[in-house]
């Protein structure tokens, strides 16, 4: 039986491109977390826990991170990159804001809500602009 490199394992994680319609317009706003941890600004995500299905995982990350109940739509790319020396797969959902409120927290102290080029350009990480790219698109077809 072959040795399992533990590090070869992905960590499974799951996330929201989580959007509302402006409460002053109409027009489409993406919620971005900043993490003072990484200091960055980010889609909320996290770590799935063992055997939690990824699409109540993200749902799941989205009201811890931010607050927020939303209701899940259309599945995303998954993004996969190395995290701490070990790869980590990312399954994201577009999901729509329904209720809650942002209370800072140890993980998540800002939250933004900004139109999809704003959001584009604040985010920290390319992989997380290309997910911000495939929101409207997924609304439109959705």
């Amino acid at each position: 039986m072959p040795d399992l490199d533990l590090n070869d394992t992905p960590v499974l994680a799951a996330g929201c491109v989580l959007w509302r319609r402006s409460p002053l317009d109409g027009t489409l706003q993406l919620c971005l977390v900043h993490r003072p941890k990484y200091d960055d600004w980010s889609h909320p995500k996290g770590k799935l826990k063992r055997g939690e299905d990824p699409l109540a995982g993200a749902l799941r990350e989205v009201v811890e991170e931010t607050g927020y109940v939303a209701v899940p739509g259309a599945e995303l790319s998954t993004v996969t990159y190395m995290a701490g020396g070990r790869p980590k797969q990312v399954r994201y959902w577009a999901a729509e804001v329904t209720s809650g409120r942002f209370t800072p927290n140890k993980e998540v102290d800002r939250v933004l809500w900004l139109s999809p080029a704003e959001a584009r350009r604040r985010l920290t990480q390319f992989r997380d602009r290309e997910l911000a790219d495939e929101l409207p698109p997924a609304l439109r077809s959705g």
